[in-house]
């Protein structure tokens, strides 16, 4: 399959993407990044409920901070969406919690979602993944608190081959791990393994 026919498979499969219904206690519209091949594959969480409107993820607080990462690595926003596919553990909103905060997807809605997920991988083929927050990064590692696991490179063998995975920190201000000790140093140190990869490398055109 050449370029031209994965990025219509890619396109067709987004298309199929957002007509999803299949989880009742979801709140669409589903929320896709742009159809873009990438060596880079970033996965967030879920949607929050402004993401909905502005038909993107991370549009919002969590994803400013995101962004002021990346681009200190060298990759701004508008550049970071045209050239790394975003794709997500969950792509509808999952709610609000009956005493505030977002509700986090149910065991039965991560693994609807998860086929979405596994689509896009054996399209895409990534060699780099992202995955941010814990729930993201346990789609792939046992992880209890997250100094266990960000600020190392780990590598996977997945159907298409090796891929390494960089876990990254949720960027929302509810967490305060990522501006206090060891966060601080976790978080860039994995902001400099993923600066030096290849497929980063690749990318921003160094």
């Amino acid at each position: 399959m050449d370029n031209a026919e994965r990025l219509l498979a890619l396109q067709n499969h987004q298309d199929a993407l957002r007509a999803c219904r299949r989880c009742p206690q979801m709140h669409p519209p589903v929320i896709t990044g742009q159809a873009v091949l990438s060596p880079m594959l970033l996965v967030g969480q879920a949607p929050g409920d402004r993401e909905g409107g502005l038909g993107r993820p991370f549009a919002w607080t969590a994803g400013k901070t995101l962004f002021k990462w990346f681009a200190s690595i060298g990759l701004e926003e508008n550049a970071f969406r045209q050239k790394v596919y975003m794709a997500a553990v969950c792509r509808c909103f999952p709610g609000k919690k009956p005493k505030g905060g977002d509700r986090p997807p149910a065991v039965d809605e991560i693994e609807q979602c998860r086929v979405w997920l596994n689509a896009e991988i054996a399209l895409l083929q990534p060699r780099l993944i992202l995955p941010v927050g814990k729930l993201a990064i346990s789609q792939w590692l046992s992880v209890d608190t997250l100094d266990q696991v960000v600020g190392r490179k780990h590598r996977m063998e997945l159907e298409h081959g090796p891929c390494d995975l960089i876990p990254l920190p949720h960027p929302s201000g509810a967490s305060t791990w990522h501006r206090r000790e060891p966060g601080i140093s976790l978080l860039r140190d994995a902001l400099r393994l993923i600066e030096r990869h290849a497929c980063w490398q690749e990318i921003v055109g160094y």
